[in-house]
């Protein structure tokens, strides 16, 4: 009889068991738990260090850092399961004992002495919003079984570091230590853990940065409570008592502003994204570029952007002068806009003509006005060189020389190169590539811009940029590690503005090859980088596409790039020059003919260059176009033996002789010294010989004034002096220049009426489109 009691009875408790088994798995699925979304909550884009650059909230305005376990210190760890829960795991979710603790204390004080709350039912009361009445607490009970039934302990905690509210809009110890302690949690002290362990228990009211006082006594009641549970040393605890709690001010991060903007709207639903800035050196930046823009135009914005050349990873992203400033569309983030590049793109022109076997680093290029087709182009401050080389042309940024060479090496060809390495030429819809893209004549990126340069340092290898250490490293070959060897030594040897060699000791400064360019109407101003280890670029402009007169990339974005530069982490091999590679080598050159130097033939050799040379070839000097007045290279000339005059066809003499003649491209001779003239002329044409042509050079006459006359305005005028001049013997257009600068043009003789507003000694050369020239020198004195 009693064995047969005894099973209903345990029949009855386990049908009971099995009812409140049903009933909790029932009440589960009916009111499962409030869990949040792995991809919901706030968002925080962080430095290659972990430290923060910029949160964005949810959308309850909530700023919380997605935080794991690894990333707490032990020390806060330690303290808040000490002080909050040190039974965390060992209890179910509810520790019986604390909570009747906490009810014997309520009936005998009539105050709540402790809560008796785990951290279970914390993460509970976080998650549900359970109010704090006797109803509330034990619906925590219940959630925080539940939460024990599916969780486990890490989850728990995770749980509570990532969501605890530390006090207006503030949740999670991550976010907290960023914005109270400016640091992240990984590094607190022991005052500093016992402060954010607390905070959670009254979050308004001890909020560090409007009641420090409050703050360190609830922290310092944390610390005695670890020092008597022997938790943490005495000597520890009377160390960490003596730490102030500092009254900061909360500040949201906010560096690299609008590239956390940009990775946030390509991966909206990350929680944590890690970039490859470097956080110490982009506050640097920052800073410098605001100071910088201080004594610029209203208006101006910029942008600068530096990448490790080795991984193309980026460092430092400026997007806009000041982020938020209506005034400079500071929202607009310039790394990624389309602008005019200027001149920036010449070096890689020179390294495609290097490559093609076109020039080496010191032909001979010629930087005389010129027209192509219908496209007449000039030099930025409108006077021009003559003769000069290649390594000369590029550090000067010359156009006619640029757009000479990007006519031999073909614009269409040029576009499709920089395109494949990831430097894409936007031109307007319906335009084809052609030669004024070299000055600038086309939009561009300045992140690609840089990928390219990049490649002057990575053996011809055009890197795109990485924002990102998961993004993979994508690089194409865009020139031969020679011609990048080449055209990098070309730029370097510029030296900087405001330093004469030999007036300072560069020997702890980096090598850096560097170049600048100004878009047309002084939009945009440009400088571009390049060190062993990094590279860097600087734009100065208006977003709006407006002009600033008076800026441009020498004056402006210059000096800002040197600055950055120079506050660079250097290596040992930054300041010393790097071995040149196999394919290039030094042999020394003779102009004209650009060929090398002939011992058997010193005569055609008029002046010496030292250059660099790819794959052993010397290329000789360009052939001439629409020059045809001009026999390229070496004439050959038969004379008289005796008199030394020059024979023409048919002419004849009892004693004949031949002799070579180097020749200047015609365009040269206006700019060639006397010397150098008389070296390349041909011997005067024999008495009763036909003219054969080769004195049409010189058949130009200016007719207006005198060689050697001097020039005054009239008494009590303030007229400057004006010539009107003739160019007697052109057939076809006359150029026009005073002193080098272009001042005008005419048709065949027409009359030419130029005025003389500068004193001293006045050249006025007449260059006719076939290479005929004259040149006269006046004096002006007032």
């Amino acid at each position: 009889m009693k064995t047969h009691r005894l099973r209903r009875w345990l029949r009855g408790i386990l049908i009971a068991l099995g009812a409140l088994l049903l009933l909790a798995v029932v009440l589960d699925r009916v009111f499962p738990l409030p869990l949040p979304a792995t991809d919901s909550g706030s968002t925080v884009v962080l430095a290659r260090d972990g430290s923060p650059l910029r949160a964005f909230p949810d959308r309850d305005g909530v700023w919380r850092y997605p935080t794991r376990i690894e990333d707490v210190s032990p020390l806060y760890i330690e303290a808040l399961l000490t002080y909050e829960d040190r039974w965390f795991y060992r209890h179910p979710g509810i520790n019986p004992l604390a909570l009747a603790r906490a009810f014997g204390q309520w009936v005998k004080h009539r105050r709540l002495i402790s809560g008796g709350s785990t951290l279970t039912m914390q993460v509970a009361r976080i998650l549900d919003g359970t109010p704090h009445s006797f109803g509330g607490k034990l619906l925590q009970m219940l959630r925080a079984i539940q939460l024990e039934a599916h969780l486990s302990k890490r989850e728990i905690l995770t749980l509570y570091l990532d969501r605890a509210p530390f006090g207006g809009t503030l949740e999670g110890v991550e976010a907290a230590s960023w914005a109270y302690l400016g640091k992240p949690a990984s590094r607190l002290s022991h005052a500093e853990a016992a402060l954010l362990t607390v905070l959670p228990q009254m979050p308004s009211r001890l909020r560090p940065d409007r009641n420090p006082r409050a703050a360190q006594v609830a922290r310092d009641k944390v610390l005695v409570r670890m020092s008597d549970l022997g938790v943490w040393t005495r000597a520890q605890v009377h160390d960490a008592m003596i730490e102030s709690v500092a009254a900061r001010s909360l500040q949201q991060p906010m560096l690299a502003a609008l590239l956390a903007e940009r990775l946030h709207l390509e991966q909206p639903k990350a929680r944590r994204i890690t970039t490859t800035i470097d956080a110490p050196l982009q506050r640097m930046l920052e800073s410098r570029v605001s100071d910088y823009l201080s004594r610029l135009p209203a208006r101006t914005s910029a942008a600068l952007l530096v990448v490790e050349n080795a991984t193309g990873e980026a460092r430092g992203y400026v997007g806009s002068a000041l982020f938020g400033d209506e005034q400079r569309l500071g929202h607009v983030d310039m790394v990624r806009a389309e602008r005019s590049p200027g001149s920036t793109l010449k070096p890689f022109l020179y390294a495609l003509a290097l490559d093609d076997g076109l020039i080496d680093s010191e032909s001979l290029l010629i930087d005389a006005p010129q027209s192509f087709g219908d496209y007449r182009p000039g030099n930025f401050d409108g006077a021009y060189n003559g003769p000069i080389g290649a390594a000369e042309a590029l550090r000067l940024s010359l156009n006619v020389p640029a757009v000479d060479l990007l006519d031999r090496v073909g614009p269409a060809r040029f576009v499709a190169r920089l395109a494949n390495a990831g430097l894409d030429l936007r031109l307007a819809r319906g335009v084809k590539p052609s030669l004024p893209i070299i000055l600038g004549g086309v939009g561009v990126r300045m992140e690609d811009l840089v990928g390219a340069y990049t490649a002057f340092n990575r053996e011809g290898l055009a890197a795109r940029v990485r924002y990102s250490p998961d993004e993979p490293l994508l690089e194409r070959r865009l020139i031969s590690a020679g011609a990048a060897w080449i055209v990098r030594d070309m730029l370097e040897a510029n030296p900087r503005p405001g330093y004469a060699p030999g007036t300072f000791d560069p020997g702890t400064r980096p090598r850096v090859a560097w170049k600048t360019g100004t878009s047309y109407g002084f939009r945009d101003a440009w400088a571009v980088g390049a060190t062993r280890a990094y590279t860097v670029a600087v734009w100065i402009g208006r977003p709006d596409g407006t002009p600033m007169p008076g800026q441009y990339g020498a004056v402006t974005a210059l000096p800002l790039l040197f600055q950055t530069i120079d506050s660079l982490p250097r290596t040992s091999v930054s300041a010393t020059p790097s071995p040149p590679p196999a394919s290039v080598s030094q042999v020394e050159i003779c102009w004209p003919l650009g060929l090398a130097v002939d011992p058997d033939h010193a005569d055609l050799c008029h002046v010496k260059k030292t250059a660099w040379i790819l794959d052993g070839v010397i290329p000789p000097t360009l052939a001439e176009r629409e020059a045809g007045v001009w026999a390229a290279g070496v004439s050959h000339v038969r004379i008289d033996a005796r008199s030394r005059e020059r024979l023409s066809a048919g002419c004849t003499r009892k004693q004949e002789g031949v002799i070579d003649v180097a020749r200047w491209p015609a365009l040269a001779y206006p700019w060639l010294p006397r010397e150098l003239r008389r070296r390349a002329s041909v011997p005067p044409l024999a008495a009763g010989c036909a003219d054969d042509g080769l004195d049409a050079l010189q058949s130009l006459r200016i007719e207006g004034v005198a060689d050697g006359a001097t020039l005054a305005r009239a008494p009590n005028s303030n007229t400057p002096a004006t010539l009107r001049l003739r160019a007697l013997g052109a057939r076809d257009e006359v150029m026009w220049l005073v002193n080098g600068r272009l001042v005008g043009s005419t048709q065949a003789s027409a009359t030419l009426e130029q005025t003389f507003p500068e004193t001293g000694p006045q050249t006025i050369t007449a260059l006719a489109k076939g290479g005929g020239y004259a040149q006269i020198q006046v004096r002006v004195l007032r």
